[in-house]
C-alpha cells in the first residue's frame, strides 16, 4: 500500500498543451479534412455516371410502382362499376363479358349470374372447368349434374363430383347426397348406402342433409 502511494506521489502531473501544440492539432485537422474532401471529390468524379444511372433506375422504379398502383386501382373501380351496371340492367351479355375478361370471384359470380339469366349450359360448364374460385367451380359442377345427370351413368356422376369429395369444399355433403341419389336411381342401393352412411355418421353434417340421407337409407 505504501509503495502504491509512493508511486502515485512520484507521477508527474499531466502537462497542458502549449499554443503551438494546439495550433499544430488544428493544422492536422484542417489537412485531414482537405484530404477527405479531395477523396470524396475524386470518388464522385470516378463514379459519377454510375451514381446518376443508379439514381435514375431508382426513380423510374418508384414511378413505375406508383403508376402501376394507380392503374390497378382504376381497373378495380372500373370493374366494380361495370359489374354493378350489368346487375342493375339485368344484362346477361355484359355479365358474361365480365366473366370472360376479368378474374377472381367477381368474374365467377358474373358468369354464374349470366348463366342463371340465360340457362346457357356452356357458361355453367365453363365455370365448372375454368372458374377462378373453388366455391363457384364446385357449385357449377352440381348444376351441371342437375342438367346432364340423366345422361350420365352413376359412375360418371361420382367421378365428375369427385373434386367436391373433400370437406374443404362447401358443397361436400350436397355432393355426397347427389351421388347417393344417382346410385339409388339406377338401383344400386349398396353403393348408395355407402355414400349415405358418410353423411349419417358425420356429426358435422347439416341436419337437413342428414335427415334426407336417413330417409333415403331407410328406403322412404
Amino acid at each position: 500500500m505504501a509503495n502504491m502511494l509512493q508511486r502515485n506521489k512520484n507521477l508527474k502531473p499531466k502537462e497542458k498543451k502549449t499554443r503551438e501544440e494546439y495550433a499544430q492539432d488544428a493544422l492536422y485537422r484542417e489537412v485531414w479534412e482537405e484530404v477527405n474532401n479531395d477523396k470524396t471529390t475524386e470518388f464522385i468524379k470516378k463514379y459519377y455516371r454510375q451514381m446518376v444511372a443508379a439514381a435514375l433506375v431508382i426513380m423510374i422504379a418508384v414511378t413505375g410502382v406508383q403508376i402501376g398502383i394507380r392503374e390497378y386501382r382504376a381497373r378495380q373501380i372500373a370493374r366494380a362499376i361495370n359489374y354493378e351496371t350489368a346487375v342493375e340492367n339485368v344484362d346477361a351479355t355484359a355479365l358474361a363479358a365480365i366473366g370472360e375478361n376479368t378474374s377472381g370471384a367477381t368474374a365467377d359470380l358474373a358468369l354464374f349470374q349470366s348463366y342463371l339469366l340465360t340457362n346457357d349450359v356452356a357458361k355453367i360448364e365453363k365455370l365448372a372447368n375454368d372458374g377462378d374460385t373453388r366455391d363457384f367451380r364446385d357449385l357449377a359442377r352440381l348444376h351441371v349434374v342437375g342438367i346432364r345427370g340423366d345422361e350420365m351413368s352413376a359412375a360418371d356422376v361420382e367421378k365428375y363430383l369427385m373434386p367436391l369429395n373433400t370437406k374443404s369444399s362447401p358443397f361436400y355433403y350436397t355432393a355426397c347426397l347427389t351421388i347417393a341419389q344417382k346410385y339409388l336411381s339406377v338401383g344400386d342401393r349398396d353403393t348408395a348406402n355407402k355414400w349415405l352412411d358418410k353423411i349419417i355418421n358425420d356429426k358435422n353434417a347439416p341436419a337437413s342433409i342428414t335427415g334426407t340421407a336417413q330417409m333415403l337409407r331407410a328406403g322412404k
